[in-house]
């Protein structure tokens, strides 16, 4: 229930308004400056209706100290008589309205809602100041593999409930973009979608980042801050990396999660939000379990609905068109026209086991358009270290299927790792050695063993 301070040296004044309000506000009540500002604090009130003429102190200027505590506080000035002067001074020190007495009482509350609506809107304000929030779509997510279907069907599924979803997956696998599509998919679209990555905010700092702080609640709050659960009202709080939560902290989402309220570091009242919670990991939950990092409560509270998603090794047959979609996304951005990667460059790419998955394909098709001056990007423009581990995954590849011997696999792999090097080098014998780092004796050697050919023709330089 939202609520509502009457501060007003009248008690005929304070007991009407009461009246009004009580049946859907709990309402506070003060009778001049001092009770006003202790009740601000101690109550922190939705909406304050301020009488303009208190008995201690001039009601602008307790609207001014209000405002200064409180920058977002909510206040309706009302008084027996209306001046312009009066008003403009008001709205100037951060008044939201300006009501007269006697009251048109469907009139205040008109004002009161309004004002309450605005209020919603400044805390989405708040945190679209710190992080524009991109409006996801579907195409964003990118597969054809049954893996992928199988996750698509499952969010358009699960989207509408209010269950706790917890994500799981590698890092780079799209965790937070799996998180998004459920929100943008469900009836929550419309309020925020608010993420905070567990792994990267200090212990000391998390619990104010969760749940906000009120000024003066420890060294530099100088003032009240909105924690996410609070900023995430109606909308969806995605927790990221859940697991490098300590044991403290996930005591207190535990709590949250089955009350759905919490309280602001520093401060005393009970807020209620309805927010729906998604979190993800790259961790085994159950094994943190049992070597006592994870609290079993709070893992069967947040696995109601499990997602698994396939690492990139798993599900190959999306990398083509992963590689079309950054393809598309990077020429926008660097004003480029690059069609695609040559087949053999592609062939590369399908044999590699890219161990930080989608995003690292990502990186890596962001750089390739971004130094290429060709239409087609060739393998020899893959990284030389790309290139090395393709080709040590697929003659392990082989080795394990009986395909080829261990003492077959090594040369091969050590005469194309030789090729690479001196077609990288321009054929320049030394220039291969230092980059291969063997000396280059040791090079003409390997050379003449492996009986390595020149291509095009072109020399092998012996220096």
């Amino acid at each position: 229930m939202k609520s509502i301070l009457i501060v007003d040296d009248e008690i005929g004044a304070r007991e009407s308004l009461k009246m009004v309000f009580k049946d859907n506000y709990e309402v506070f009540l003060a009778k001049n400056a001092e009770e006003a500002l202790r009740q601000m604090r101690d109550c922190v009130p939705d909406v304050i209706l301020l009488d303009i003429l208190l008995p201690d102190l001039d009601g602008l200027k307790v609207l001014e100290q209000m405002k200064r505590e409180d920058p977002d506080a909510m206040v309706i000035m009302i008084t027996a008589t209306r001046t312009v002067k009066t008003a403009v001074e008001a709205m100037k020190l951060g008044a939201y309205d300006y009501v007269t007495k006697p009251f048109d009482v469907d009139e205040l509350r008109l004002i009161v809602n309004r004002s309450l609506s605005n209020q919603a809107l400044q805390k989405e304000v708040h945190y679209l100041r710190e992080r524009i929030e991109e409006r996801f779509d579907f195409g964003k997510m990118v597969g054809k593999s049954i893996g992928m279907k199988g996750i698509f069907s499952f969010i358009k599924q699960i989207a509408p409930s209010k269950s706790t979803v917890l994500v799981m997956g590698d890092s780079g696998t799209g965790k937070e973009l799996v998180s998004r599509a459920i929100h943008h998919q469900s009836p929550r679209k419309a309020h925020p979608f608010v993420t905070i990555n567990c792994a990267a905010i200090p212990e000391t700092l998390i619990e104010s980042e969760l749940f906000g702080h009120e000024r003066g609640a420890f060294t530099n709050a100088i003032e009240r801050k909105l924690g996410r659960c609070e900023i995430a009202h109606q909308g969806t709080l995605f927790l990221d990396e859940i697991g490098e939560l300590s044991l403290l902290t996930q005591a207190k989402i535990l709590r949250f999660l089955e009350g759905k309220e919490f309280t602001r570091v520093g401060g005393s009242k009970t807020i209620k939000v309805d927010v729906r919670l998604i979190a993800a990991t790259n961790k085994d939950l159950t094994q943190k379990i049992k070597n006592g990092e994870f609290r079993e409560d709070l893992y069967y509270r947040i696995n109601v609905v499990p997602i698994v998603i396939p690492p990139l090794r798993e599900r190959k047959e999306d990398i083509p068109l992963l590689v079309e979609h950054f393809i598309n996304k990077y020429n926008d951005e660097n004003n480029k026209k690059v069609k695609g990667l040559s087949p053999d460059a592609l062939e590369w790419m399908i044999r590699y086991e890219w161990p930080g998955n989608v995003r690292e394909l990502e990186n890596l098709i962001e750089r390739m358009v971004a130094l290429t001056s060709s239409e087609w990007i060739q393998r020899d423009e893959l990284p030389f270290s790309f290139l090395n581990t393709s080709k040590m995954n697929g003659l392990r590849d082989s080795i394990l299927q009986g395909n080829v011997s261990l003492l077959e696999a090594e040369e091969a792999f050590e005469k194309e790792l030789i090729s690479d090097a001196l077609k990288k080098t321009n054929y320049v014998q030394s220039h291969a050695a230092e980059l291969l780092g063997i000396s280059r004796r040791i090079l003409k050697y390997k050379i003449d063993k492996l009986g390595i050919q020149q291509e095009n023709s072109k020399p092998i330089l012996d220096h």
